[in-house]
């Protein structure tokens, strides 16, 4: 393998999969606020602390004073480094710096080698721009192809910062082809400030392509979240054969027996029909096997959650005390996933966890649209790696039945479970029905039963005899047409498009009439 410098970054090292080639001219751009010279000085820091490496900053616009003062806010000492004579800290100009390069062995070259410096910042290439367009005998590509052949025979691995607009680096396309390696930091400003990294070209090696979650963060410094849909996670050689439990024998019924070990399961329904007091039950049926749990909640706090189920005997708040079950909550506002899918991952190593519910898929959804499915996948894909049997709740807009799972996820090709709640109307009352239509290698029952919220969760009510002496007969649901037949009616494109364009209908699609008499929901 290929001599490699390591950041010694967080995270960082990992997309770039062991580092940079040893040598590399590395360009780190990006827009003002994004942290080209935090991570910069993280690459000086680390490469002393962690490599016994030598390194040596030159400095154009900011003094050894301000750039010693922001280090020490991450708890960085260059200071002690210093003494050490592991690193040295140099403000001087652009013109003194293009034309010492220019002379065979410059000031730079000989502090370098009187250093033994492994490692050369350089912050930034603005000053360098401005200094080498007004140079009237040299062009600046000129100055900047002198500068990193300079570089290159200095046998150091070297990082220079430039400004640029983002990832598109429109204002770096000559210094993109003469670096070695480009490192584009972003910062998109909205409510909240997301930084992100990405990797344009590394030459001579391989890396994770896409762009990751850059934080700075006061306990660890600079930290990258590689991206959540690029953590590939290796599929199990063998499949669980092992039969779990619910929480309830009669939903493992409906199963057709239980869920498999490494199973997933959607719940979907609208808010009140219960999704997240069942996945508490599932929890807790996990809990009372030793199977440790994990909750991860983007809707509910912990104190709330906690609260709400008091009342029905769920005994939460004792099995996160006794660390039985652990709780991950994210607020929806500022949610990164690519931080959350790094907390979910250090949880459930740490814990053991063979259990997790996720409530719920639609806030994902609904905050980070472009991004959710590939997060889902490559967390599907890690659960089953690890062996983790996973409930995903899901909110369903639909009050009274179900036309779809969701708009953005494929319900079919994501989980290998299905589990349907809905509101049934009979006469002025409403009533809940669950229905499991999907399960991946069981032979799961076709078929829709009732169900109320009690102590304990979700319960499965018998099948009662009408009695004409009840004022609305409790009918069992066999009795009843089309539970599901008031959702939304759905449509072909096709039909869609003719409706738009104003062409007629084929006869079998035009709307019918309605009929007389009974209702889809009367007996």
């Amino acid at each position: 393998m290929t001599d490699r410098v390591r950041f010694h970054i967080d995270g960082l090292d990992a997309v770039l999969k062991g580092g940079v080639v040893r040598q590399n001219n590395v360009l780190l751009e990006g827009p003002a606020g994004s942290g080209k010279t935090t991570l910069a000085l993280a690459f000086l820091y680390a490469g002393a602390m962690e490599s016994q490496e030598p390194g040596l900053l030159i400095s154009f616009e900011m003094t050894p004073e301000k750039l010693l003062r922001d280090a020490r806010g991450f708890g960085w000492d260059f200071g002690s480094l210093a003494q050490r004579g592991l690193v040295k800290l140099i403000e001087t100009t652009p013109a003194v710096l293009l034309n010492d390069v220019r002379v065979e062995d410059g000031v730079l070259a000989q502090e370098l080698r009187a250093l033994g410096a492994k490692r050369l910042v350089i912050d930034g290439l603005t000053p360098l721009r401005l200094a080498g367009e007004q140079v009237p005998s040299r062009s600046y590509r000129q100055s900047l192809h002198q500068l990193v052949e300079s570089l290159s025979r200095l046998g150091i691995t070297t990082l220079v910062t430039g400004e640029s607009d983002g990832a598109s680096g429109a204002q770096l396309v000559h210094e993109r082809y003469l670096f070695d390696t480009v490192i584009a930091l972003d910062r998109a400003s909205e409510r909240a400030s997301h930084r992100t990294l990405e990797v344009v070209k590394a030459r001579g090696q391989d890396y994770v392509a896409g762009r990751h979650t850059l934080r700075l963060e006061s306990e660890r410094g600079v930290v990258v979240y590689q991206r959540a849909a690029s953590r590939h996670a290796r599929p199990p050689k063998r499949m669980s054969q092992e039969l779990q439990s619910f929480g309830s024998p009669a939903i493992d019924e409906l199963f057709g027996g239980g869920l498999y070990g490494d199973s997933i399961t959607m719940i979907s329904g609208i808010a009140g029909t219960g999704k997240t007091v069942a996945g508490l039950q599932f929890l807790t049926a996990g809990a009372e096997l030793g199977q440790t749990g994990l909750l991860v909640s983007v809707d509910e706090p912990p104190a709330q959650l906690c609260r709400n189920v008091e009342t029905l005997g769920l005994p939460i708040t004792k099995l996160l005390e006794e660390q039985r079950l652990v709780m991950l909550y994210d607020s929806p506002l500022e949610l990164e996933l690519d931080v959350h899918f790094d907390r979910i991952v250090g949880l459930i190593e740490k814990h053991d966890i063979k259990r997790a519910v996720f409530d719920s898929l639609a806030l994902y959804e609904r905050v980070q649209p472009e991004e959710v499915t590939g997060f889902l996948y490559a967390l599907t894909a890690y659960c089953k790696a690890r062996g983790v049997l996973v409930v995903f709740n899901y909110e369903s807009p639909e009050l009274l039945g179900v036309s779809q799972i969701s708009e953005t996820l494929s319900g079919s090709q994501l989980v290998d479970n299905i589990v349907l709640l809905s509101y049934v109307e009979v006469s002025t009352i409403l009533r809940r029905a669950i229905a499991v239509p999907k399960v991946r290698g069981r032979n799961n029952l076709q078929v829709t039963r009732e169900y109320v919220i009690d102590r304990g969760g979700l319960h499965i009510l018998p099948e009662p005899e009408a009695k004409d002496a009840d004022p609305v007969p409790q009918l069992p649901f066999s009795r009843y047409y089309g539970l599901l037949a008031r959702a939304p009616a759905r449509r072909s494109p096709a039909i869609e498009e003719a409706i738009a364009a104003g062409e007629p209908l084929p006869a079998s699609s035009a709307p019918k009439p309605a009929r007389s008499g009974r209702g889809a929901g009367e007996a």
